[in-house]
């Protein structure tokens, strides 16, 4: 392996422009952590993330309000067992969905949007989010995923890019909630690399609610909890479609 391909993906000048964030981000930090796992490495555990925990906030208010019309709304999760949902291939990866329910509610051929303002709909939007990224036909449109900030500019600045990630395939595994409140939510999604003979990985998705949907939330350095490899699904609700 060449010292360019040890190299983090994160530490390159320019990533999120040249990359096309959301799973770009989380494909190229599995391809590292798969590498490292063929390689033999005995640190199979996940990355520390944060205990889970809730919060609440006052009432509904506008802002709380679903853009395309779901109903719900959650100030604390009440996500303890996997969803009942129907699954749908997008891109390579099969996505939930559950249009009258946590959503999408609104979907363009592989580009789908509008999430329920409820824990299950940030795990929703969490894996929509990846599955669009996998399709290149969705690649200029990547930066509507994402919440407010630099980032986000800089995506939607640098129009279409190339999305390749090689021949990596994952398919949802199970998920936890590591935080959640009506403003933002931490979802943790393992994911089997199905190219890589079902190597597990943990990917904490955080995504913050805006607009009247779950946007991700990513800085001009990469996610803001680093992914880690899984030695199996233990603190993890199973669910997958697949």
């Amino acid at each position: 392996m060449t010292n360019t391909e040890q190299r983090s993906p994160f530490s390159r000048p320019g990533f999120i422009a040249a990359a096309i964030v959301v799973g770009i981000i989380v494909l190229a930090a599995i391809i590292v952590l798969v590498t490292s796992l063929t390689r033999g490495s005995d640190d199979n555990d996940a990355q520390p993330t944060e205990d889970p925990s809730t919060s609440s906030t006052p009432g509904a208010e506008a802002s709380d309000e679903s853009v395309c019309g779901l109903s719900g709304l959650e100030t604390e999760s009440a996500l303890t067992a996997a969803p009942t949902n129907e699954w749908e291939l997008v891109g390579s990866v099969a996505a939930p969905t559950d249009p009258e329910g946590s959503g999408p509610g609104a979907t363009s051929d592989q580009f789908r949007t509008c999430f329920a303002h409820t824990a299950e709909g940030a795990l929703f939007a969490a894996v929509n989010s990846v599955a669009a990224s996998t399709d290149s036909r969705n690649s200029s449109r990547m930066w509507e995923l994402l919440a407010d900030g630099p980032a986000k500019d800089t995506v939607k600045a640098a129009g279409e890019q190339p999305t390749s990630t090689g021949n990596t395939r994952l398919q949802v595994a199970g998920f936890k909630v590591n935080n959640y409140s009506a403003d933002e939510a931490t979802i943790d999604v393992a994911y089997t690399i199905t190219s890589e003979g079902g190597a597990l990985v943990s990917y904490p998705a955080v995504l913050r609610w805006e607009a009247g949907d779950w946007k991700v939330v990513v800085t001009e350095t990469g996610a803001p909890i680093a992914p880690g490899p899984l030695s199996n699904l233990g603190g993890y609700i199973p669910w997958s479609g697949v």
